[in-house]
């Protein structure tokens, strides 16, 4: 054991799990803790602009860095972020929250006291927040070694946000503190249940005269993409991902055959991933928004469904079988085989000219990325339009199909930014999308980032005109001038703002964007209102007619 603060003891444990950078926003109910962190070596405080746009920036950070925290205040301040930790909590982020609330004895005394609702209760907020994180604690100096470490625990195991309440008074408060490391928890399998999976799953492969994979989100929070590469090696199958998984399986294999959207995919790669005697789907989530509107058809008695810690064949459950036991288990099939394969050809540029459109311009973005990129892509145009651009080694996609908050990539650049600070970033975002969390940018410059920011500039919501009110004045927003924007948020006027309207204009902005690594990089592309990729048209068309948008 040895003698510490709590707060001290908290962020002890945060770098222990890999956080060098905490979000939030300054209020007086974490002052203490916030001075805190600013004393604490290896650990950095990252101010934001509100607190939602932290909870973005961690979720952000933590799907590169493994985990992430956030800091708000008391009620005004957790509410506010809440749709961002409600976020991480739809699409497996780990993300810890922590709010600094109002001293023990006054909430004990039940004082009517700031930033409540004025009926002494202080348990509001926090009731929202239990819906969104795995667990939650209220931390004093009896029960704050403990509970520190159990939700920590929980966080990194489900992948999920968990809720702190830190009273104001609790944080410099000594206590007596485990001085061995975190030890942190990873799915586990039953023996039992293991052995009954292989011996299920092996016979499956062994009958199947057609094999393939489907790779979703859970792979890459779990970090299995290794274990799903050596698995298709082994089997020499076919795989597709999902578009919440791009990039988790490397797209220059030779076994990667593209994404797999229902009946939105390209028909070659939907009769490989639908037609297989034995689909292996690998950590998927089938939400409307990467299933073409659930046009997906997968016969369950052909599947085998791997999750974090159970695993099903052809409908059977097995309930406690770990997803990296059961990829390793079936790495060895009985027989290698050989199955039919499907390359996506790359996009065919040729030479053009004259006004941009959302086909070429996709198109052109594909070319423009490299290996390594981490390229955010907001939920609309931007998400559907490069959901099929063909990815170079090594880069990482980033989206939010599910939940579906749009402003959420601006602040998650940010968060990607930080940690990975060696890589190039790429945002991809539409104007509408950029209103919403546009003073994040400040941060940015602020901290002397250097993304490549590509702003789509169409005069509204696109994605809501392919899906309803194409003319409607509710889908057109406030034209801005984002060139100037930029300006005020850069009082050191180091970023690169270029507009483009042109192919050619694009040609040569992509070619500054190539050449010129040092200094943050702004492209507006403006395009036709109605203009919007063929995908994006089609998944609209396909939401319009589901049931939940008919009377």
């Amino acid at each position: 054991m040895t003698e510490c603060t709590v707060g001290d003891y908290l962020l002890r444990r945060l770098q222990e799990v890999g956080v060098r950078h905490v979000f939030g926003v300054p209020g007086d109910y974490q002052l203490e803790f916030l001075d805190q962190i600013e004393a604490t070596e290896g650990l950095s405080w990252v101010g934001n602009c509100n607190e939602l746009n932290a909870a973005y920036a961690a979720d952000g950070y933590a799907r590169l860095n493994g985990i992430g925290a956030l800091v708000t205040t008391f009620s005004v301040g957790e509410l506010s972020a809440l749709n961002g930790v409600g976020g991480a909590c739809a699409e497996s982020v780990p993300l810890v929250s922590i709010v600094g609330t109002p001293a023990t004895f006054v909430m004990r005394r039940r004082r009517l006291v700031h930033h409540t609702r004025g009926d002494r209760d202080f348990t509001h907020a926090a009731r929202c927040a239990a819906e969104y994180t795995v667990g939650q604690a209220m931390l004093d100096r009896n029960n704050a070694a403990t509970e520190i470490d159990r939700l920590l625990g929980l966080c990194w195991l489900w992948k999920r946000p968990v809720y702190f309440m830190l009273p104001s008074d609790v944080a410099t408060q000594t206590i007596d503190a485990p001085s061995a490391p975190l030890a942190l928890p990873s799915p586990t399998s039953d023996p039992t249940d293991l052995a009954g999976f292989i011996d299920q799953a092996r016979t499956r492969l062994h009958r199947a005269a057609t094999v393939a994979m489907l790779v979703g989100h859970e792979v890459d929070r779990y970090r299995l993409s290794a274990e799903v590469l050596e698995l298709a090696e082994a089997l020499a199958c076919p795989v597709a991902t999902l578009s919440s998984a791009k990039g988790v399986f490397p797209e220059q294999h030779d076994l990667f055959t593209g994404v797999y959207s229902g009946a939105l995919s390209d028909p070659a790669v939907r009769r490989i991933v639908e037609e297989a005697d034995c689909l292996i789907a690998a950590g998927t989530e089938f939400a409307d928004s990467v299933t073409g509107g659930f046009t997906a058809h997968l016969a369950r008695s052909r599947v085998i469904e791997l999750h974090p810690s159970t695993a099903t064949v052809a409908g059977v459950w097995h309930g406690q079988v770990s997803m990296r036991d059961a990829l390793r288990a079936m790495t060895v099939p009985p027989e290698r085989k050989t199955f039919p394969r499907y390359r996506p050809a790359p996009a065919s540029l040729g030479s053009a000219s004259g006004p941009l459109s959302q086909e070429r311009f996709w198109q052109r973005l594909g070319a423009f990325f490299e290996p390594g990129d981490v390229i955010i892509a907001e939920q609309g145009t931007s998400y559907f339009g490069s959901a099929d651009i063909l990815l170079p080694t090594d880069c990482t996609f980033i989206g939010q199909p599910l939940w579906g908050s749009i402003g959420y990539t601006l602040p998650a650049l940010l968060g990607t930014m930080l940690a990975a600070p060696d890589r190039r970033h790429v945002l991809l975002i539409g104007d509408g999308s950029f209103q919403l969390t546009a003073q994040e940018l400040a941060t940015i410059l602020r901290l002397r980032l250097n993304p490549v920011i590509v702003l789509v500039n169409n005069e509204g919501y696109a994605v809501e005109r392919c899906i309803l009110g194409p003319e409607a004045a509710y889908n057109s927003i406030t034209p801005w001038r984002y060139d100037r924007l930029v300006e005020a948020f850069d009082p050191s006027g180091r970023a690169v703002t270029l507009q483009v309207r042109t192919e050619e204009d694009l040609t040569a902005a992509l070619a500054t964007a190539s050449a010129d690594r040092d200094r943050p990089l702004f492209i507006e592309a403006f395009m036709q209102p109605l203009d919007a990729p063929s995908s994006a048209v089609a998944i609209g068309r396909a939401f319009a007619a589901s049931d939940y948008h008919r009377l």
